[in-house]
């Protein structure tokens, strides 16, 4: 699990499809653990730029996913163990999107502009 943890405090970035933050050398060494299919950030920095966020609010330690209410919350229930955002501020590209959708997959951007 030791992986998905920040490596240090320094260039923290959040997932802008998952939330899950870890530092930007993380993400471009081993792109995001949760969307790396959809979002393909291994070794691109322009990449990890544009589908991660330094500004977020928060943060979630997330140890046991499938067991967690506030996971439920989040809506991270089905992610990897790690660190997550409460709430991040930015939009994925539109190439993401449009890939979401053509997998059959709502966006939901997680910086709490859209409500159920």
């Amino acid at each position: 699990m030791s992986h998905v943890l920040p490596q240090e405090k320094k260039q923290l970035r959040a997932c802008l499809l998952c939330s899950l933050v870890k530092n930007a050398t993380q993400f471009r060494q081993d792109g995001c653990e949760n969307c790396e299919e959809i979002l393909r950030m291994k070794g691109s920095t322009d990449r990890v730029t544009d589908c991660t966020s330094s500004k977020f609010d928060g943060m979630i330690t997330l140890m046991q996913p499938a067991e967690s209410w506030v996971a439920r919350w989040q809506r991270i229930e089905k992610f990897h163990r790690g660190i997550y955002a409460i709430r991040v501020y930015g939009r994925v590209p539109e190439d993401v999107e449009d890939e979401l959708d053509r997998r059959g997959l709502d966006y939901r951007p997680r910086d709490g502009s859209v409500k159920d």
